[in-house]
């Protein structure tokens, strides 16, 4: 059934006003003469621009606008008619509205299985929405062996490598190089802030865990940041401002990168969260800079170790976690051995990968559902 959908020109003709959906939207004429979906404007084959948008004349108008269908028809003073499917301009939004923020009370975990996920490709669609909406996924039955993750990362990858190989080992070791090495719990953190770019998502799979202790804690930083700005706007303002320092150096590594604690898209929405308190380094800032960042700060840490706002999971032999690292911030519980060893695996995939699959994925679903 055709969208009951309405067109509106300004006076001028520099800005049209299309409501459909229940939504309306205004465009400027000079976007929809760039963003023109015909082959006068894009190449057939790959899709990329062949007209230099800015040489557009800047006094472009739309001279005529109809909707027929499903189908915006657009004259242009320099001559040019194209047509836009409304599709195009209202199609499903990846702007993060419809993401699902969560608490402690969350009933259920999201979950998928590995070996649906690896061989069909609704399943892995499945779990890249899921982890996209929820900022991570458990997945169940990944085989027992230290790569056991690789197949799926294959299906997506590829694997991220950094100085510390591919996949690697999360375990106590003697001589740790890293405080994940060792017994002791972690506060909620996000990885790896001082690369650029921080990996995108993370891979944690088990393959033993420990006696007693060990259990895996996950918070929604978007729900932590949207906490803060609702109980105190300055403070939040403030870490979405201010940059603080990250630094990882080892015998063969010197690794910096900065950011706010908070990151905010072009449009204001939180975008992304960064927390790592062994590897922060903030710069000297003037005193009253200083003073107002460590009061947010700690508001911001008060509630990102809220147990209100924490979910507590432990993982079993052939369980594994995919994180959203610019969304989660996980820790761990200390744990005691007992004569047995604690042994995880953790990869990094990055967000164009991730993205990339589950958005082809979603566009031959719909090709498939517009062909039954």
């Amino acid at each position: 059934m055709p969208t009951p959908a309405d067109i509106a020109l300004n006076a001028d003709g520099r800005r049209l006003t299309l409501r459909a959906r229940g939504v309306e939207r205004d465009f400027a004429a000079l976007w929809l003469r760039e963003r023109a979906p015909d082959t006068k404007t894009l190449d057939a084959l790959t899709g990329q621009r062949l007209i230099e948008a800015a040489e557009l004349p800047l006094d472009l108008t739309i001279e005529h606008a109809a909707i027929e269908q499903e189908t915006l028809t657009l004259s242009f003073s320099d001559g040019h008619r194209t047509a836009f499917a409304l599709d195009a301009l209202f199609g499903r939004a990846d702007a993060g509205d419809d993401l699902s923020l969560w608490d402690a009370t969350l009933s259920e975990l999201p979950r998928a299985d590995f070996s649906a996920a690896l061989d069909d490709d609704d399943a892995l669609l499945a779990l890249l929405e899921s982890l996209r909406r929820h900022g991570f996924v458990k997945v169940s039955g990944v085989p027992i062996e230290e790569d056991g993750m690789q197949a799926l990362i294959d299906r997506i990858g590829p694997l991220r490598m950094t100085n510390w190989g591919g996949i690697a080992d999360v375990k106590s070791v003697a001589h740790a190089y890293d405080l994940t090495m060792t017994q002791r719990g972690l506060e909620p953190h996000t990885d790896n802030p001082y690369r650029d770019p921080i990996p995108g998502y993370i891979w944690l799979h088990c393959l033993s865990n420990a006696a007693e202790g060990g259990d895996s804690t996950l918070v929604d930083g978007f729900m932590a940041a949207r906490r803060l700005k609702a109980e105190n706007p300055d403070a939040f303002d403030c870490l979405t401002r201010v940059a603080s320092q990250f630094r990882y150096v080892d015998d063969s590594t010197h690794l910096e990168s900065e950011g706010p604690l908070i990151e905010l898209d072009s449009a204001g929405r939180i975008n992304r969260v960064r927390y790592n308190n062994r590897t922060e380094r903030i710069d000297a800032y003037d005193t009253d800079t200083l003073e107002r960042y460590y009061r947010a700060r700690r508001h911001f840490y008060a509630l990102i170790t809220d147990e209100a706002l924490t979910v507590h999971l432990k993982l079993e032999p052939g369980d594994m976690l995919i994180m959203d690292n610019y969304r989660l911030f996980h820790g761990r519980t200390a744990f005691a051995l007992d004569g047995g060893v604690r042994h995880l695996r953790q990869g990094y995939v990055d967000r164009d990968s991730m993205a990339s699959r589950r958005l082809v994925l979603r566009q031959r679903a719909s090709q498939s559902e517009a062909c039954t």
